[in-house]
C-alpha cells in the first residue's frame, strides 16, 4: 500500500459539489432518458418513479430477497449501507448501486419480457451509427500510408480522447464549450516503451460507441504490427454507467467496423479473426461492476492482471477505481496510490470528476489560475500516466 496517508473518501453530501450534482441531477435525468427509450409498462414506470424518489429523499434499501447477486453485494458493503441516505455513503458505491437498482426497475434481471434488454442500447447505437463516427472511420483512410510509429501515435491519442464521447457525461454538460485539448500529465514515452514487444495487453474498457471503436482500432493495430502478441479486453458483465461497454457492445462495434467502407473494414476483419484465433479475447468479470476500488481486486482477477505485460485502464470511472475515489491532493504521486496494482499499469483518461493524482505543482497552479476547479470535471483535459 502507498506510504501516503489515505485522503478522505468522496461522498455526495456536499451541496454544490460535483458528486452531489450527479446524484441529485444527473441520475434523475438518466431515469428520464431510460423511460423514454423503451415502451415500458406500468410496472417499470412505477419502479423507476420509486427509484428517483428513493435517491432524492429516501435511503438505500436491501436488494430483493431473490437477487442472484445478493451475496456478492453483501460482500461489497450492502449491509453496511442499507438504511443510509444515498448522499452519505461513498460516492463510488452510491453511483454504482444506482445503476444496479435501475436495472432492477426495468426488469433487466428478470424473469420477464424485459430480461436482458439493455436500457441504454438506443443511445449507444445512435452514437455508433452517427455522422461523427462515419467521419472518424473515414479518417483511417488518410492514416493508411503514414509510418507505423505515426499511426500508433494517432490511434493511441484517438483512444485517449475518444473518452470525451461518454454519453452519461454529456447529459449534464450538453452546452460544454469547445476547448483546446490539453494533457495535464503525459507519460506517453513510458507507455510506448511498455507497448514494445509486449506479450499480453489487458485493456480495461470504459465506454461503448465512439470510445470503444478507437480502443478496438488501437488493439488491431498493435496486434497487426507485432507490438503485442495477445490482447484481453475487459468489459462490463451488464449495462452500467449509461454507456459502459458490454460484450454486446463489442459485437456491435465489430459489426460497425466490418460494414464500413475503406480501411475501417480491414481493421474490423482483423479483429474478427483475432477473436477467432484467440489473440483477442473478451472478459466480463463480475468485479468490473463492483462499487469498489481496484485495491480490493478478488484473487482470480488480480492473478490475471498480474500475468499481463501491461494493463491499460481507460476512462474516468476506472481511474477513480484505480487510484481510489478520494480527495487526494493533485500532487500525490500516481505511483504511490497505484502501488496496490498487481502489475505494470497505465491510465488513459479525460478528466470528468474531481479525483486527480500525479500532477506537478506548477501544472496544478496554472490550471486553477486559468479555470478555477472546472478543469477537473470539464472533459477538456486528459492524462497519460504510467506505473
Amino acid at each position: 500500500m502507498p506510504d501516503t496517508p489515505p485522503a478522505p473518501v468522496i461522498l455526495g453530501n456536499e451541496p454544490g459539489s460535483f458528486p452531489h450534482s450527479v446524484l441529485a441531477e444527473r441520475h434523475p435525468a438518466i431515469v428520464r432518458q431510460v423511460r423514454e427509450a423503451f415502451p415500458y409498462g406500468p410496472e417499470q414506470h412505477r419502479a423507476l418513479d420509486a427509484l428517483v424518489e428513493s435517491c432524492a429523499k429516501g435511503v438505500i434499501e436491501p436488494l430483493p430477497a431473490d437477487a442472484s447477486d445478493g451475496d456478492r453485494w453483501a460482500a461489497w458493503g450492502m449491509d453496511e449501507y442499507v438504511g443510509r441516505s444515498w448522499f452519505d455513503v461513498p460516492w463510488l458505491w452510491s453511483e454504482s448501486h444506482f445503476y444496479r437498482r435501475l436495472l432492477d426497475a426495468v426488469g433487466y434481471f428478470g424473469p420477464g419480457p424485459w430480461q436482458g434488454i439493455d436500457p441504454f442500447r438506443p443511445s449507444k447505437l445512435a452514437e455508433l451509427h452517427s455522422r461523427e463516427t462515419d467521419e472518424e472511420l473515414a479518417a483511417l483512410d488518410d492514416l493508411a500510408d503514414r509510418p507505423v510509429a505515426e499511426r500508433t501515435e494517432a490511434l493511441l491519442h484517438g483512444s485517449l480522447w475518444g473518452n470525451r464521447a461518454d454519453l452519461g457525461f454529456r447529459l449534464s454538460d450538453a452546452e460544454a464549450r469547445a476547448a483546446v485539448p490539453g494533457l495535464v500529465a503525459d507519460d506517453g514515452d513510458a507507455l510506448r516503451r511498455l507497448l514494445t514487444d509486449a506479450d499480453t495487453l489487458c485493456l480495461i474498457a470504459d465506454n461503448a460507441g465512439r470510445e470503444l471503436i478507437p480502443d478496438l482500432l488501437l488493439i488491431a493495430h498493435l496486434l497487426a504490427h507485432g507490438t503485442i502478441r495477445r490482447a484481453v479486453l475487459h468489459v462490463k458483465p451488464y449495462p452500467y454507467y449509461v454507456s459502459d461497454a458490454t460484450t454486446a457492445d463489442v459485437v456491435d462495434a465489430l459489426r460497425r467496423l466490418t460494414d464500413a467502407p475503406g480501411e475501417a473494414a480491414g481493421y474490423g476483419r482483423r479483429l474478427w479473426s483475432a477473436m477467432a484465433d484467440g489473440s483477442l479475447t473478451v472478459r466480463a468479470h463480475p468485479f468490473s461492476c463492483a462499487p469498489l476500488p481496484y485495491a480490493d481486486l478478488p484473487d482470480d482477477f488480480r492473478a490475471e492482471l498480474a500475468a499481463a505485460t501491461l494493463t491499460l485502464v481507460k476512462g474516468d470511472l476506472n481511474y477513480r477505481r484505480l487510484v481510489g475515489d478520494r480527495r487526494w491532493p493533485p500532487t500525490t504521486a500516481f505511483a504511490e496510490v497505484t502501488a496496490h496494482f498487481p502489475g505494470p499499469v497505465a491510465a488513459l483518461r479525460t478528466l470528468k470528476s474531481d479525483v486527480i493524482t500525479g500532477l506537478g505543482a506548477d501544472t496544478e497552479a496554472a490550471l486553477v489560475a486559468a479555470e478555477g476547479q472546472r478543469w477537473r470535471t470539464s472533459g477538456t483535459h486528459a492524462l497519460i500516466q504510467v506505473r
